[in-house]
């Protein structure tokens, strides 16, 4: 093992850990010597060669002894005492490891160094016989590029050989000799290589013998998909027979590589006679578990033999050639895939017998020696042989080929028996085949060893550990062995056939965290090298070039391997040793036979063994003892005494021998070599030593003990027959799981505490402090699986189908659960048993505390073991609490009416509290009522004759009635449906059942009552349960809730703030509730059966109902935004039905009332391609209206029943116009006008479809061209039938002023209205929070801004006005905004309105007209919310003089800010000042879409015009125009160049007003039009000034001509729409200022330019 590396501050005495003490091999009796010349120093890691040895000390140091004979200096050759290796100074070295000759180290760095005899390049350097110093080992791995050195965490030396280990767990080679393990015949190898057979798996170990390599690996945590063939040999890697009725697929081949001859033919040796192994049941069945070749027998009545047919689950590559030609096909015999039925036969005949003979002590007849006849050519066909034994031996032989030498021994023997059972009458009890005898060696039946057997050999890695019976798998396995041994026995064949139904499948379920925490013991043992004394473990004496898994070591949960010069040692996780190899003096602890095989070492102690050495010819056993000291056991060479004359013939011992070493101290580590073996010795000081010691030794016997019951108790209850309903098997089988899961912990746990023994033994890196929390959950995990078990009865439930098994093993179960008492029922003492486990958290806590004494009071470490100490003894007191509680409800269950018992009776429920005795009553019972109430850990139950109801603790509340309520002692309970009291008999009562039910409820509420809080003493408890919680409960009674499901907030026995509400039909709410009902914003989702589809509402509600805002997306397809009331649309909304592709999409935008149209609405068809806007009622369009359509059509008029009714008047696109009656759409009936666009018209009665054909009666007028004019025909003013602007979108205003408070406009509080503005935007913003990226950071940041209310002290000024105007931008910049809300519904409904069909030029004047009505109904809300601010038209003083006066541009006199008809100067307040530079940038796009459209004719020939004139350069342009010379520019300065006005100039003169009347395009509103014209002319005057070189004052006439030019030089293309959105839309104070003088400036320019067209 690595030694663990780390400094800390140590338990006093540290120096005295790591003693040297030496003895010499061969004799046991001689005390120990302390190393020669070796001074106090602790040493951490020994090792070990055939004359010399390595010491590393705990500060990194290594030191050198013994013979050194490669050492430079002579005088170096043989040191009389230790020698540092200063090649190593500097370097901290963390392992090292010594080869027969030569010697390695590792250091922190994870770099080897090598030195000593490199004869077989076993130090890795070329061509040098020796290395003196310890030098660096490169390896590199070139299979990553860049290659990357590779970090080496372990060293195995051998003879000719060093294995290296890395830290990505795979091995690399040097060195000499098949043992290498690498696919190569050229050595020495001084080049590292990779170990490719292994690579890919973990490897945890390496160790080396003289001749032959051990690894210890994981087994790989799932099977990898097999490839079909062999890669070696070509073969069928799973073969398949038909047999009669069933087939038998086998994947045990053998690929018979890998196997080199060192002989020139297979030595052939006689088997000595074998009796049958007399050890324990442990070992039973390990005999043939792994022989090399495993035969398939058909034995035939005669005994002459049937085809043999040969699998292995090794597969090996190696050369082909060695195989003989047979006549059997490899497929010819069905050969079982997990039990090749030779084995498992002869395992089945054999094994019976053996327990039998054993048992009764009789010697067992030898059998005969079997003499194998030579085959000396392995081609030959076999001699014929009087013996059917032999034939069979032979047959075997020439199927095999050489592989007859695998398996001479176990083979022989296996057939050997099998010839016995055939020479053994039936009736003889040895015959009886799977006959179980008495006692515990009886408990394992045949047909469990043969699952064991299957599981071992099918699976090259199982992953089980020791308890595994696989249904599916041995179910299958089971049903295929009649067909092997039909012609075998009846007996055999019923015993085989009566398969059991029910198997239960318990592998230990572990957790990955402890697996990456602690060794693993899911491991598996690979050899190769030479195998001449069977030291590789395969059954053979073979070499291997390439690692081959020893199969019967798998499911042994190997964690340790030593490897001596020629035999192996593996040791387990309980303690034991499995040894294999070279027996000569008795080095495997054993006299078994044969010994190529792992057998089990028997060494005499009681306790277990927990370190092993190998050396030359010897093992090591350093075991447990009573006072947890560990003795060392010696067993191999004996060298003779004085006495005798024969030391060239030493003997062995017999059986181990412990040598006495208790005086030296506490052993933590031996290391072995040729002739002679130390130990590390450590001093108990303080016990702190003997604490550690007692630590591991008791964790390693509870490992034992927990595993004896999980295979003798615990596996065959789960195998016995009617163990009850299914829910109880499936508790014992969680019970079982878990066990398994805490029993494979332990083992880790054990195995850790055994190298950590051999480390720096630091107190804070037990694992049982740093990972407490693995411990403590598994032990609660267990723990409650068993109380589950316990409550539901288990035990009882047992008593019956185990009966018999527990009157069987009655001695065995008293042993294991440590029951003393002689008359303890059997039951109990199980259940004794199986809390047992619990008991270990007390020992933990007591030898941490132990520990702990062994440091200061103030030390870190004191403090981490004293709190782990109580952690563990807080967690015992609590699971006994919880066994106690379990037996508690276990009683209250055998007491309680059956019926019920069925229904209520739950693993995880625990009785608190229960009124049997009368002492709880309900108020206001019947006389003969019987109320019975049942306090559980989850519920409370109130059950009354037949009935019961079971009341979910988390929503209830209790609580104490007052004295004055008149109920003495009484206690009001409340649930989601129901409320009622409980009298109790005493006030004592009444407290204790409050505190139970308080306790009960808060624990149900806090969740995880399992698990104790660790760290000691229990949290505090809450005096109550609060009020207000979260819950989870289903309604039974509600008849709008009934069977729903609320998850969510309660308060008192309500649903009450966020939640979530099903329905069992699919309706789902999610959202906020109040006071048991949807309030606030919600989610509501209704599956729609018809469609399957689902309605699907966002928004708010308010006491059930959906109301407020929000978003309806019906199943059909429609989707409603709006208002909602008591579940319907009412107010403003906007349906869209359809999308754009459907049938009939359409869009409605308007007012609703109880879900219906009503009101002013603008509906969009958009398949007819027309839209209405009108007045509608009960969906209808009733009232007066406008359709325009798609081809230029307008009406407007009368609507009745969706239908044109009464008067209307109908403009086409060439402006025809028909005023009259109509009686259907486009349909004219009845008195009217016709006016055609040339002015001609028809007045009389009218009736047909427009545009199909109209039926006239009346006159025809043709208006002369010289009559005078007041005769000629009205023009027709449009919007006389059309809704009022005021009257359109009432309800949006209506639902703002409704936000602020107010029932109608301008009624209510401004205090009001302003805190509701503020809710508004909390809400909205809590709301949003869920879902930021609803709201950009500019916008949140708007709304920070927002929660500042503009005050106002005093007189009001412009500031004032400022600061509301700022304001309003804000507020209208976000949608959470009451008013900002207002104008996104505005903008919304106006683009609804005017764009798309409704762009049509005739809208214009409604369009404008509407925008004004906006601007006065907005204004009227600023001025609510604002009451200081002045009524439109009123001045605003100015605080501040105005600065230095300006003179006019057309007057000489000098003038304030305009012209205003007011004598005081100030500032105007007006609605479009304040409010149209927040919404005209909204809503331009349609309107001057609009002003386009109207003025399309006349800006044509304007355009025509201006095309025409630029053309001409700057003179002539400015000649034409008639500007007088004087303003004419002379020079131009163009990018600080004055050049000269040429007459071929163009667009230069005057380019500064130009462009700067070219941006009236790009602004929106009137003012900054307004003042892009005043702008325009500054820039003229400055132009002209600076020619003109005086001062001077313009006069209309000579401006006008100038501002032409820079008129038409502009270029504007949509100029007259420019002129009349202004017009239209200007401030009317404006109009007699000299903004207004400019404007009609610019007015007649873009009048005079078309008449330009007329010169």
């Amino acid at each position: 093992m690595d030694s663990k590396k780390g400094s800390s501050p140590k338990a006093e005495g540290s120096k005295e850990r790591g003693l040297v003490h030496v003895w010499q091999a061969g004799s046991c009796s001689v005390t120990p010597e302390r190393l020669p010349g070796w001074g106090e120093r602790t040493v951490l890691q020994a090792a070990l060669g055939v004359k010399h040895g390595v010491l590393l000390t705990e500060d990194g140091a290594v030191y050198s002894f013994g013979a050194l004979p490669w050492r430079s200096a002579p005088a170096e050759a043989c040191p009389s005492s230790p020698v540092l290796e200063h090649a190593l100074a500097g370097q901290c070295v963390v392992a090292v490891a010594a080869g027969s000759f030569h010697s390695g180290a590792v250091t922190e760095g994870g770099v080897a160094y090598m030195w000593g005899e490199n004869s077989a390049g076993q130090c890795a350097v070329a061509n040098q016989p020796r290395v003196p110093e310890p030098s660096a080992v490169s390896i590199a791995d070139s299979e990553t590029s860049p290659s990357l050195a590779v970090r080496i965490v372990q060293l195995a030396c051998g003879e000719e050989h060093t294995l290296a280990l890395s830290i990505s767990r795979e091995i690399w080679a040097w060195g000499t000799g098949c043992q290498l393990g690498l696919m190569t015949t050229t050595f020495p190898v001084t080049k590292p290589q990779k170990v490719e057979h292994l690579a890919g798996r973990v490897v945890l170990q390496v160790a080396c013998g003289a001749f032959h390599s051990l690894a210890l690996v994981q087994c790989p945590p799932s099977q990898k998909p097999v490839p079909e063939r062999c890669n070696q040999c070509s073969q069928l890697l799973i073969t398949m027979t038909d047999k009669e009725d069933h087939v038998i697929i086998s994947d045990s081949h053998c690929c018979p590589l890998g196997v080199t001859l060192a002989e020139s033919q297979a030595e052939n040796q006689a088997s000595t006679a074998i009796s049958p192994s007399t050890e324990t049941r442990d070992s039973l069945g390990e005999v043939f578990e792994s022989t090399g070749v495993q035969h398939d027998l058909a034995v035939a009545n005669k005994l002459n033999v049937g085809h043999v047919h040969t699998t292995s689950g090794n597969a090996i590559p190696s050369p082909p050639d060695i195989i003989g030609t047979t006549e059997t096909s490899a497929g010819s015999i069905p050969s079982d895939p997990a039990a090749p039925a030779g084995s498992e036969l002869a395992q089945k005949l054999s094994d019976p017998s053996t327990r039998e003979n054993s048992e009764n002590h009789e010697k067992p007849v030898p059998s005969q020696p079997l003499v194998e006849e030579a085959v000396p050519n392995l081609h030959s066909p076999p001699t014929t042989s009087t013996s059917a034994l032999n034939s069979l031996v032979v047959s075997c032989a020439s199927a095999v080929g050489v592989r007859v030498a695998a398996t001479y021994e176990a083979g022989a023997l296996s057939l050997k028996k099998v010839m016995n059972f055939y020479s053994t009458a039936p009736c003889e009890p040895g015959a009886q085949a799977g006959g179980s005898s008495i006692g515990p060696e009886g408990l394992k039946d045949s047909r469990e060893e043969q699952v064991k057997q299957e599981s071992m050999q099918g699976k090259k890695s199982s992953s089980l550990v020791d308890i595994r019976e696989e249904e599916s798998e041995g179910g299958s396995r089971r049903l295929s062995l009649p067909g092997l041994l039909s012609q075998v026995s009846p007996r055999l064949l019923r015993k085989a056939a009566r398969v059991k139904t029910r198997t239960v499948v318990l592998t230990p379920t572990y957790s990955g965290e402890a697996d990456a925490l602690l060794p693993s013991l899911r491991t598996e043992v690979w050899t190769w090298g030479k195998g001449k004394e069977g030291q590789l473990g395969h059954g053979d004496v073979l070499p291997r070039l390439q690692p081959l898994c020893v199969k019967c070591l798998d499911g042994k949960e190997i964690i340790h391997l030593e490897a001596g010069g020629y035999h192996s040692l593996a040791l387990t996780a309980k303690s034991q040793v499995y040894s294999w190899g070279s027996n000569t003096f008795g080095q495997l602890g054993h006299s078994d036979f044969p010994t190529t095989v792992p057998r089990l070492a028997k060494v005499k102690s009681d306790n277990g063994v927990w370190s092993v050495a190998a050396g030359q010819d010897y093992s090591l056993f350093l075991v447990d003892t009573e006072d947890f000291q560990p003795g060392l056991y010696y067993s191999g060479r004996q060298d003779h005494t004085e006495g005798d004359n024969l030391p060239e013939n030493p003997s062995g011992t017999k059986a181990p021998v412990l040598l006495s070493c208790s005086k030296l101290g506490y052993i933590s580590r031996v290391a072995a070599g040729k002739d002679s073996y130390l130990a590390l010795v450590d001093k108990n000081i303080m016990g702190y030593i003997a604490s550690l010691h007692e630590l591991a030794a008791t964790e390693r016997r509870f490992y034992s003990k927990l595993s004896d019951i999980k295979s003798q108790i615990l596996r065959p209850l789960l195998s016995l027959e009617n163990l009850g309903t299914a829910s109880t098997v499936q508790l014992l089988q969680e019970v079982a799981s878990r066990f398994s899961k805490l029993c494979y912990l332990i083992g880790q746990h054990g195995a850790s505490l055994s190298s950590f023994l051999q480390g720096v033994k630091e107190a804070r890196s037990l694992v049982i402090l740093k990972h407490a929390s693995l411990f403590l959950d598994s032990y609660t995990e267990y723990c409650t699986s068993i109380t589950h078990f316990l409550v539901m009865g288990g035990f009882q439930l047992l008593a019956k189908p185990a009966i018999d098994f527990l009157n069987k093993n009655q001695e065995l179960l008293q042993d294991l659960s440590e029951v003393t008492d002689e008359n303890m029922q059997l039951i109990e003492i199980l259940n004794t048993l199986f809390f047992l486990p619990t008991r270990r958290l007390h020992n933990y806590a007591e030898v941490l505390l132990k520990l702990a004494t062994c440091f200061e009071v103030t030390s870190p470490e004191y403090q981490k073991l004293q709190d782990s100490s109580s952690c563990y003894e807080s967690l015992a007191l609590h699971l006994g609490r919880k066994r106690k509680e379990a037996e508690y409800t276990l009683g209250f269950w055998k007491t309680f009416p059956g019926k019920m018992t069925d229904s209520l009776r739950k693993p995880e429920r625990r009785l608190l509290c229960e009124s049997s005795n009368r002492a709880l009553s309900l108020q206001h019972a019947g006389r003969f009522s019987v109320n019975w109430f049942i306090l559980f850990n989850d519920a409370l139950v109130h059950a009354q004759f037949s009935t019961h109801h079971v009341f979910p603790l988390a929503t209830i509340w209790a609580e104490p009635l007052s004295e004055e309520a008149g109920a003495v002692n009484g206690l009001k309970i409340t649930t989601p449906e129901e409320q009622f009291t409980l009298i109790s008999s005493t006030p004592q009562e009444k407290t204790k059942w409050l505190r139970a039910l308080s306790q009960a409820v808060d624990q149900a509420l806090r969740g995880a009552s399992e698990h104790p809080p660790y760290g000691g003493g229990s949290s505090v408890q809450r005096q109550e349960p609060p009020i207000s919680r979260s819950a989870k409960y289903t309604f039974y009674k509600d008849p709008r809730l009934k069977d729903a499901t609320y998850d969510g907030r309660w308060f008192s026995g309500k649903p009450h703030g966020r939640g979530v509400l099903k329905w069992p039909d699919g309706k789902m709410y999610s959202g906020m509730f109040r006071n048991g009902l949807e309030d606030g914003y919600g989610e509501y989702r209704i599956p729609n059966k018809a469609l399957s589809k689902e309605d699907h509402y966002v928004g708010h509600w308010k006491e059930g109902k959906m109301c407020g805002q929000g978003v309806y997306s019906y199943a059909s397809g429609e989707v409603f935004e709006g208002c909602f009331q008591d579940n319907m649309r009412h107010g403003h909304g906007l349906l869209r039905s359809g999308k754009l592709t459907s049938s009939s999409p359409s869009m409605f935008i308007g007012q609703w009332v109880m879900d219906k149209k009503s009101g002013y609405g603008v509906f969009d068809d958009i398949t007819r391609g027309e839209k209405y806007m009108g007045m509608w009622q009960d969906d209808a369009c009733q009232g007066n209206g406008v359709v325009v359509t798609q081809f230029g059509l307008y009406y407007e008029g009368n609507f009745h029943l969706n239908k044109m009714m009464g008067n209307g008047v109908l403009l086409s696109e060439d402006d025809t116009i028909y005023e009259g009656e109509f009686s259907d759409d486009w349909t004219l009936s009845g008195k009217g006008t016709l006016t055609m666009p040339n002015g001609d018209y028809i007045e009389g009665y009218f009736s047909g479809e427009w545009g199909s054909g109209i039926k006239i009666t009346g006159t025809y007028f043709k208006p002369s061209l010289y009559e005078s004019d007041k005769d000629k025909p009205k023009v027709l003013k449009l919007g006389n039938l059309a809704v009022p602007a005021d009257e359109k979108w009432k309800a949006v205003f209506d639902e703002c002023w409704r936000q602020l408070g107010c029932e109608s406009p301008g009624q209510g509080e401004v205090w009001k209205a302003w805190d509701n503005i503020a809710v508004a935007l909390t809400a909205n913003r809590r709301q949003h929070r869920d879902s930021p990226e609803i709201l950009s950071r500019s916008q949140t940041q708007t709304l920070e801004s927002l929660e500042f209310i503009p005050q106002h002290v005093g007189a009001f000024s412009v500031e004032k006005y400022d600061d509301i105007k700022k304001y309003l931008i804000k507020a209208c910049d976000t949608p959470l905004h009451p008013l900002g809300r207002l104008v996104e519904t505005l903008v919304a409904v106006y683009r609804m309105t005017y764009v798309g069909v409704g762009a049509n030029r005739r809208l214009l004047q409604e369009a404008v007209k509407e925008i004004k009505s906006y601007l006065k109904r907005i204004f009227q809300l600023v001025r609510f919310l604002f009451p200081e601010l002045p009524e439109e038209g009123s001045t605003i003083p100015l605080s501040a003089p105005l600065p230095t006066e300006r003179k006019s541009f057309c007057t000489g006199k000098s003038d304030s800010r305009s012209e205003s008809p007011e004598p005081e100067p100030g500032y105007v307040v007006t609605s479009s000042g304040l409010l149209l530079p927040v919404l005209l940038p909204r809503l331009y796009p349609p309107l001057f879409m609009l002003y386009a459209l109207e003025n399309d004719r006349e800006e044509d020939i304007y355009w025509e015009c201006v095309l025409r004139l630029n053309k001409q350069p700057d003179i002539a342009l400015l000649g034409f125009l008639g500007v007088q010379r004087k303003f004419w520019p002379v020079t131009l300065s163009i990018l600080g160049e004055t050049k000269k006005v040429l007459p071929t100039t163009k667009d230069a003169c005057f380019a500064s007003a130009v462009e700067c009347l070219q941006q009236i395009s790009t602004t929106f509103t009137p003012s900054d039009k307004l003042k892009v014209i005043q702008q325009t002319f500054e820039e003229i005057s400055q132009g002209v000034l600076a020619s003109l070189q005086e001062d001077f004052l313009w006069s209309m006439d000579d401006l006008f001509p100038v501002f032409l030019y820079v008129v038409l030089r502009a270029r504007i293309r949509n100029l007259g729409s420019e002129v009349h959105l202004i017009e239209d839309l200007m401030d009317p104070y404006l109009q007699h200022g000299e903004q207004g003088i400019m404007f009609t400036t610019l007015k007649a320019c873009y009048y005079q330019i078309q008449r330009e067209k007329l010169n």
